[in-house]
């Protein structure tokens, strides 16, 4: 049994591993701004699942928020064993001279330093112990660019090398790290690109099968299996019509 806690937990890929967490009897932190989507996350591993959950609810891109989240959790919720850094979100496909700085602070402020906020504050705890797992939620965008996607891309190349980073820092004190990198998957992301457009959303996902949010909860639940003295670095999944930035569609 661990203590996980999750960040952008209300859907998605977040809320797709916490419910596979949840079937091993694991205690869960969900973390989000929607506390109304969080509560049926919840909901449904307390009632529905041996595991036990609780949910904090606050903006990621905000430091104090986050400290006094953290600061929130309750003892028998600690140590945190398993930190999952899945929140993030990418806004429009605009080219880089008519693109929206608001749109690109909200990218940088969630992808990057939401990220840091949270990892700054549970590492330590981890360092103490000298045991834990840190998983951060990237992208094929962490290693590719494509058109219109400059300051996701740029974000997700940032958690990357946070990644390669944060596994140097920690390989003396026996923490793992690793980046779980997803291709297209078929959620609610393009939805949140698209700023609630689902034609143009659901256009993404045309002539191909994506990724579903089940595969990447798969992915996390078999790399926190392994054995204490394996640490599996980075994982790539994509469709199989998928390679790279390249995406076979069936006319």
């Amino acid at each position: 049994m661990k203590n996980i806690l999750i960040t952008g937990a209300s859907a998605g890929f977040g809320k797709a591993i916490a419910e596979k967490l949840a079937v091993k009897g694991n205690r869960l932190i969900v973390t989000g701004r929607t506390k109304s989507k969080l509560d049926k996350v919840t909901q449904y591993i307390n009632e529905q699942t041996e595991a036990t959950a609780i949910s904090l609810v606050f903006d990621i891109q905000n430091l104090e928020a986050c400290k006094k989240a953290i600061e929130s959790i309750p003892p028998e919720y600690q140590p945190i064993d398993v930190l999952i850094n899945n929140a993030g979100l990418a806004l429009e496909t605009k080219p880089i001279y008519e693109g929206d700085i608001v749109d690109w602070e909200q990218m940088i402020n969630t992808n990057v330093k939401g990220l840091l906020y949270i990892t700054r504050l549970i590492s330590p705890q981890m360092v103490a112990r000298k045991e834990g797992h840190i998983i951060n939620i990237g992208s094929i965008s962490s290693h590719e660019v494509y058109p219109g996607g400059n300051v996701y891309c740029a974000t997700k190349h940032a958690v990357w090398a946070l990644s390669q980073g944060m596994r140097l820092d920690f390989l003396p004190h026996g923490i793992k790290v690793t980046q779980v990198s997803p291709g297209a998957a078929e959620t609610e992301f393009s939805i949140v690109r698209f700023k609630g457009n689902t034609q143009r959303a659901s256009q993404v996902y045309e002539g191909f099968e994506p990724l579903c949010a089940e595969d990447v909860a798969d992915t996390v639940e078999y790399i926190l299996s392994r054995p204490k003295h394996v640490c599996i670095n980075e994982i790539h999944l994509t469709a199989t019509a998928q390679y790279g930035g390249i995406i076979h569609r069936n006319k």
